[in-house]
């Protein structure tokens, strides 16, 4: 029953079916020329004063904060006391013979860079990421860039960082979009780093040409970008202010399962100190054999000779062509390849085996994670008289929901989400310590208007942006800015001393195999024991019988 139900969540889902050119080089050099004003004749002492404070006042306004990074300098903005660059390189870009293979070093340049305008966002099917957060902007292969955010653009100051991997199901999504804009949270007192990485069949492919070029090599490119972003902060963002040994990886949807694959890859799990999981999916894996198949389908897709078609075939298809590709029997969505170097096993079969990075975990889930399924048509109800006899046997788990629709949206929900971190936060308690959240505050002007939560409905708070991305569907009260704050200091917290305790707010307790404990972001912060205990362990049961 709940194989049955994972697949029609997962597999079952045409991500892609949800309802440009490259960005011309600018010069590197950034000259705003002299402050020029006037001579004001001879009107005395006052006169001079107010020329010269003139003066220092525009300059102030032009003043850019200037970083030196290991390719070169970089001139930022400001944004009130928050410094901002956009559209680092952190790679170079992935095009042409590049395209499936490891990223490289990010070339170096001369003069200073301007860094004001967002980077490239990488190929993606348009109208995705405008109803997930924003317009991604320019679209192009060449996407492998960050953006930085920081209270102090200096060294020495020691602060920690917080790196972002958004959401989008592994094929929408980019680190520039408005809805992760992180100059709320850097006012916390943080580094904050959100970062692109390659998407859809550019970034998670396989089909023998590839494989022949490299025996067993690396498929999961969009993971190889994200491990590069990771490796960039460790030995670039100390001249942002932050500490390169303190960093927080966190993450939503697929963002949030690359955060459990890098802490469990053999080739990143020393990258970060601490690790926050919002909203991860329990989902059936996509194995290597699998996913090649898939591969030459796209092949045939795009006007190949499926297995037959070269590598040099393959890379002279456009961008624009592959990114396009319609269909479940197209697409990997929502789900990494299983089986190369980054994703030897499941994150599910690492944790077990007490392989991944033993490091604090902040892991949760929303009230209403079931409005992803939504999204993309699947009906709740009719999984309910789909699952058939399943159906019976998840009825005693929830008594008081009679009403099929709104037992499926919970059941879907639950088996997807809320159990799978609490199955993670179990596994991984046997390691090192691990907090539990459940998100539940619907903002004000959507109550009665849906359900709970909405699936990403909780990044707005934690990056205290949703007057700014106006993707909410609500005007943000004080009330929603007052419960955002507290949940972006709980975040913060975390990330500077490994415990998401803070002054003046409810205690957390840590979760663990034999305490069932999470906090409650609702209308109060609120500790709750024996969260949906007989649901939830129902649940992992099945899911540990069904495997990884």
């Amino acid at each position: 029953m709940l194989n049955f139900l994972l697949e029609q969540t997962g597999r079952g889902i045409d991500m892609t079916q949800a309802s440009e050119s490259r960005r011309s080089a600018g010069s590197f050099e950034r000259d705003p020329g002299p402050v020029r004003i006037g001579w004001l004749g001879a009107r005395g002492v006052r006169g001079a004063l107010l020329a010269a404070l003139t003066v220092w006042a525009t300059a102030t306004v032009l003043a850019a904060p200037v970083v030196e990074t290991e390719s070169g300098r970089v001139a930022g903005s400001q944004s009130h006391e928050i410094a901002i660059f956009r559209g680092l390189p952190y790679a170079a870009p992935p095009v042409g013979a590049l395209r499936w293979r490891a990223p490289r070093p990010a070339a170096v340049w001369t003069g200073t860079r301007d860094a004001v305008k967002v980077g490239n966002a990488c190929p993606q099917k348009r109208g995705l990421s405008l109803e997930g957060g924003g317009d991604p902007g320019t679209l192009d292969e060449d996407c492998l860039n960050l953006n930085v955010f920081t209270p102090r653009a200096e060294r020495g100051a020691h602060l920690p960082v917080m790196v972002w991997l958004h959401g989008g199901a592994l094929i929408f999504g980019a680190g520039g979009l408005p809805l992760y804009d992180g100059a709320a949270l850097a006012r916390q007192g943080a580094v904050v780093v959100t970062v692109n990485y390659r998407l859809g069949p550019l970034g998670f492919f396989v089909h023998p040409a590839i494989e022949r070029e490299a025996p067993g090599g690396a498929v999961n490119f969009g993971l190889l970008d994200q491990i590069a972003a990771l490796q960039w902060v460790r030995r670039n963002i100390a001249a942002f202010g932050g500490d390169p040994t303190n960093v927080t990886l966190f993450g939503q949807s697929a963002g949030a399962q690359s955060v459990l694959a890098l802490m469990s890859s053999p080739l990143s799990r020393d990258l970060m100190q601490r690790a926050i999981v919002q909203s991860a999916y329990g989902l059936p894996a996509r194995r290597r054999a699998k996913a090649r198949e898939t591969g030459v389908r796209v092949a045939s897709a795009v006007g190949l000779p499926g297995a037959d078609a070269s590598a040099e075939q393959l890379r002279a298809v456009s961008a624009e062509q592959l990114a396009a590709l319609e269909g479940n029997e197209l697409s990997l969505a929502p789900s990494f390849i299983v089986g190369d170097p980054v994703v030897p096993v499941t994150p599910v079969q690492a944790f077990r085996a007490g392989k991944q990075a033993k490091i604090p975990l902040l892991i949760g889930s929303n009230s209403d994670e079931t409005s992803v399924a939504l999204a993309f048509g699947i009906q709740p109800a009719q999984l309910i008289k789909k699952l058939g006899i399943g159906g019976v046997l998840v009825r005693p788990l929830y008594r008081d929901v009679k009403d099929d629709a709104e037992l499926g949206r919970q059941v879907v929900r639950d088996a997807v989400f809320t159990s799978f971190a609490r199955r993670i936060a179990v596994l991984h308690a046997a390691q090192a310590p691990v907090w539990r959240y459940y998100f539940s505050r619907v903002p004000d002007g959507l109550r009665g208007r849906q359900p709970g939560v909405q699936h990403g409905g909780e990044v707005p708070a934690v990056f205290g942006t949703a007057d700014l991305c106006a993707c909410t569907g609500a005007t943000p009260t004080d009330g929603d800015r007052t419960a955002s704050q507290a949940v972006a200091t709980r975040w913060v917290g975390f990330a500077r001393h490994g415990r998401p305790d803070v002054p003046g707010a409810p205690a957390w307790p840590a979760d663990g195999k034999f305490k069932n404990v999470l906090l409650e972001f609702g209308d109060e912060q609120v500790v709750r024991t024996e969260f949906m205990r007989h649901r939830l362990n129902s649940f992992i049961a099945a899911g540990n019988l069904l495997g990884p």
